[in-house]
């Protein structure tokens, strides 16, 4: 579409206007206004500046909007490609007062550990049918448990999911989740696993959910923690369970630190694990130097993956990748690929039109969930 013909430019040309007209107009469109492959983000209000915040890498971050003259109505147009969704804030200076916010003229909000945002979904992007209760989809079980760990010098929760129809007499596939919590609370991923289970898409799997308590201490290649999943995590649960007694029917999770925390237990423990779900993984690395950018928390990531890239090898079989194209880890993740597949591991790696956030997360759920461990389904069709 022209920049001519976007709604926002169509009201411009009528200007002036009256406050009855802008409220026309926001009623008619709502905000943000997808148009083609533009969104044009709105506010109202008596401000000095307002500007869009994001973290789209590529767009200014802060965006500036403009106002129309004459009129409390605020806007900025930016390309948007098919596909997309960017999670956003507002940011107004009224004199010497900056007040950041969710946008009050969109409803789309996500949830995370840090608090809410608003939604800008472009044409193409739609939420997956299967991240919403089904109610023909039996649902498994979440059971807590809580482990006593040396390694860790302190009581684990867990939560185990039992998948639905869990049979003691059959032998089940083990997923352990770093963030077990948040991928709970903020990435519906029970819900996930009751429906794509119920699918076909993906075969019964028991799941622990584990949470850190001081994730950017224990999840950076952490030797406490690699040993707790490692030598004190797995064995209580192949002693409690029925699990499938091999490293193939193993596989170790994680988004953001925790893909950190995944790959680098898989290094330390070689051949225990059989797959990696990797999302937006902190592969940060140097090719010369120390100066990463990341501040200190990232040290340690860095003098590891460095370490890693310095000399590969393959401590599992398989690896599924996500990525969004609009976050800062993009390049480092692209760059692993062939790292991981040079060493001899078999990688599958996805990108999305997303950023560093857990809807993005969510969304890759199916993709990976059915390669590391298909369902009847996925074997007749796919």
């Amino acid at each position: 579409m022209s920049e001519g013909r976007l709604a926002i430019n169509r009201l411009r040309e009528r200007l002036p206007v009256d406050g009855a007209a802008i409220d026309r107009f926001v009623a008619r469109y709502g905000a943000p206004i997808i148009e083609g492959e533009r969104a044009t983000f709105l506010f109202r209000g008596e401000v000095d500046e307002v500007r869009v915040r994001h973290r789209v890498v590529g767009l200014a971050d802060p965006m500036p909007m403009k106002r129309l003259p004459d009129t409390d109505l605020w806007a900025v147009t930016t390309e948007l490609p098919t596909g997309s969704r960017v999670e956003y804030q507002l940011e107004t200076r009224h004199g010497d007062h900056y007040e950041t916010f969710n946008d009050p003229l969109n409803q789309r909000v996500a949830h995370s550990p840090m608090g809410s945002s608003s939604v800008c979904a472009a044409t193409g992007y739609e939420v997956p049918d299967w991240v919403h209760h089904d109610p023909e989809a039996r649902p498994g079980e979440l059971v807590e448990d809580t482990l006593r760990s040396k390694a860790l010098r302190r009581e684990q929760p867990v939560k185990l999911y039992l998948p639905a129809r869990y049979n003691p007499a059959l032998r089940y596939p083990l997923l352990v989740v770093h963030d077990g919590t948040d991928y709970l609370d903020y990435a519906a991923m029970k819900t996930v696993l009751d429906n794509l289970i119920h699918r076909l898409d993906v075969a019964p799997l028991v799941a622990a959910f584990v949470p850190p308590r001081d994730r950017l201490r224990e999840y950076p290649n952490y030797a406490p923690h690699a040993r707790f999943i490692a030598r004190e995590l797995l064995p209580t649960l192949a002693e409690r369970l029925p699990l499938i007694d091999d490293p193939h029917a193993r596989a170790l999770m994680g988004s953001s630190f925790g893909g950190i925390a995944s790959l680098s237990t898989a290094v330390r423990y070689p051949g225990v694990f059989g797959s990696l779900f990797l999302q937006s993984a902190s592969l940060v690395f140097t090719d010369i130097g120390t100066d990463h950018g990341g501040g200190p928390a990232f040290d340690p990531v860095v003098k590891f993956v460095n370490r890693y890239r310095a000399k590969p090898t393959a401590p599992v079989e398989r690896i599924f990748m996500s990525c969004g194209t609009y976050e800062p880890l993009i390049t480092p993740n692209r760059s692993m690929v062939p790292v991981f597949r040079g060493a001899g591991m078999t990688v599958k790696y996805v990108e999305a039109r997303d950023g560093h956030n857990w809807e993005d997360w969510r969304d890759r759920l199916r993709d990976g969930l059915s390669w590391l461990f298909p369902g009847p389904q996925k074997f007749v069709y796919e």
